[in-house]
């Protein structure tokens, strides 16, 4: 996968990029990371690249002309099929089902905002669809498509040592990760459960299944809410 970043501040993105697992993945080859400085796509002798609103009204609004030749610079470079975004606060909200959606993609571009945003011509004149990471304000974009780059990246195909270990952790089917525990087996009083030490492999799904449920019940009822009726042929659960 390649994923293209247009950003005002593309240092910010060395330390996420050159550490853990993002950093394996591109040296495995599973992603190339192209994170390009939107001030280099502006023809102002200063490298300014926003101006103040008309109307009035506090802070900075993000020019057009810089994106829109960063994007026609850029968009091309990605391959057929490729997925393009603005870091938006009124796009679809990222959860796993959708980060899911974008790992298939064979490609990414991520437009990162500052300031008050993006002037308006953006969105109506780039093919862009908007993403949101959460209902609340960040100073840029540029931490949303972080979040973005970890929770797509982890999900492609080689970069987790054990696939079963993205399959069966929080979200993935509506509902949070069981409880789980290493060694020491006893630790300041309190004991790992008996079942998870019993070798019965079939007593500890059912225990974790079970736990799943317990957790998402009490921590995150709303992920439960949110999820169909059950079918009454199968598994009420």
């Amino acid at each position: 996968m390649r994923i293209d970043v247009i950003s005002l501040f593309p240092a910010m993105f060395a330390g996420v990029l050159g550490e853990s697992m993002l950093k394996i993945a591109q040296d495995q080859g599973a992603v190339a990371v192209h994170v390009h400085d939107l001030r280099d796509y502006t023809l102002d002798p200063h490298r300014k690249v926003d101006d103040r609103p008309y109307g009035g009204g506090p802070g900075m609004v993000l020019a057009p002309d810089p994106v829109f030749r960063a994007y026609e610079a850029i968009a091309p470079l990605g391959p057929p099929g490729a997925r393009r975004f603005l870091l938006s606060p009124g796009g679809r909200r990222l959860d796993q089902a959708f980060a899911r959606e974008l790992a298939t993609a064979p490609g990414l571009l991520l437009v990162c905002g500052h300031y008050e945003g993006f002037d308006e011509r953006i969105r109506r004149g780039l093919p862009l669809e908007e993403l949101s990471i959460g209902d609340y304000v960040l100073t840029g974009g540029e931490i949303p498509a972080m979040v973005v780059l970890d929770a797509v990246i982890r999900l492609l195909p080689g970069v987790v040592g054990d696939p079963a270990s993205v399959i069966e952790e929080s979200f993935s089917d509506g509902r949070l990760d069981c409880p789980h525990y290493t060694r020491p087996r006893a630790y300041r009083g309190m004991e790992v459960p008996e079942v998870l030490l019993s070798g019965d492999h079939a007593r500890i799904e059912a225990w974790r299944h079970e736990q799943a449920l317990l957790r998402t019940r009490e921590l995150r009822r709303d992920l439960l809410e949110a999820r169909p009726a059950p079918d009454p042929s199968g598994d009420p659960s």
